[in-house]
């Protein structure tokens, strides 16, 4: 197991618990993650994401994807099988599954589609305005003062 020390984090910074809080969960979870499904995490544009997941044998039906406390759940529950057939060779796997994401600030989850076995889930960043940056005019200090003076004169008459 592999220890950081993240004083020299907190010591330099304000506000950023989460990215600490984020490493210590990566760092505690074991390295021998469930492989199943299989998964691609892509980048379409500069604030668009696309999760696809392999869900051959699982029908729309059979598949949950829920947003929770910024994680994004995707569930999958076969119904049973018919109980009349035999297999010779099973290699589909349709054992039921639970996948987390952890979704950042201002991510939010547009839409999901199912389609020749694939599940795509689409993800898109909003940066709210606050965020954005803006440019501040300045002002020169005679600009100032004549504005003020102006301000001055109206209020006398």
């Amino acid at each position: 197991m592999r220890s950081f020390d993240l004083a020299p984090l907190y010591r330099a910074t304000v506000g950023f618990d989460q990215i600490a809080d984020m490493m210590d969960r990566v760092f505690a979870n074991d390295v021998s993650q469930p492989s199943y499904p299989p998964y691609n995490i892509e980048k379409t544009d500069e604030n668009a994401y696309r999760i696809s997941i392999a869900v051959a044998g699982f029908a729309a039906d059979d598949l949950g994807v829920e947003v929770k406390e910024n994680a994004l759940i995707v569930t999958a529950r076969k119904a049973e099988d018919d109980a009349s057939r035999t297999y010779l060779h099973r290699g589909i796997a349709t054992r039921a599954f639970e996948r987390r994401f952890h979704l950042a600030d201002h991510v939010r989850v547009t839409g999901a589609s199912h389609a020749d076995g694939m599940l795509h889930i689409e993800l898109e960043r909003e940066i709210p305005e606050a965020l954005k940056p803006r440019r501040i005019a300045i002002a020169s200090a005679d600009s100032a003062a004549r504005e003020k003076d102006v301000v001055d004169a109206e209020t006398v008459n």
